[in-house]
């Protein structure tokens, strides 16, 4: 940020087909996690959902898609999906939350769990040991879950 108190909060799903797709996508992920894999990156359909893949010289005969669902362009940032928290957070050097075996084992259930830093808002990505969880909302001290309900724990009470 340039410091600037007049400065409004741009969002980003307006700047998608206006700019470059590998650029804004790149430019979002050094903003809020400090790192941007070197891949290509495409933004789709109306949900501004971005696919990334390595430029490959094979020829592969199938769909005209390519790529694996990496995040989605959201009006505040860019949320990662797991996979996409997967090849950035290794490398992130901010915006990353560590969960304890409990509040991972409730936020892999489709739980929102708390956390100690009431100051952290926005997207991050979520972490447990070594692996990473893929990406939630901070907000109020809590972590708002975006864990798809297909791929949610079943926890036995």
């Amino acid at each position: 940020m340039s410091g600037e108190s007049n400065e409004t909060p741009r969002n980003p799903r307006e700047e998608v087909r206006r700019t470059d797709d590998t650029g804004l996508v790149k430019r979002l992920l050094i903003e809020n996690y400090g790192y941007a894999p070197d891949l290509v990156y495409e933004i789709r359909g109306r949900y501004h959902k971005v696919y990334a893949w390595k430029p490959c010289t094979l020829e592969i005969k199938g769909p005209d898609r390519q790529g694996v669902y990496f995040a989605r362009i959201e009006s505040d940032g860019i949320r990662l999906s797991i996979e996409g928290s997967f090849l950035v957070g290794p490398r992130a050097t901010k915006n990353v939350v560590e969960l304890d075996d409990e509040r991972a084992r409730r936020y892999l259930a489709g739980e929102s769990v708390e956390i100690g830093d009431r100051e952290l808002h926005g997207w991050v990505i979520v972490k447990w040991r070594s692996y990473f969880l893929g990406s939630a909302k901070a907000k109020e001290g809590r972590l708002i879950n975006y864990v798809p309900g297909d791929r949610r724990l079943r926890l036995d009470l």
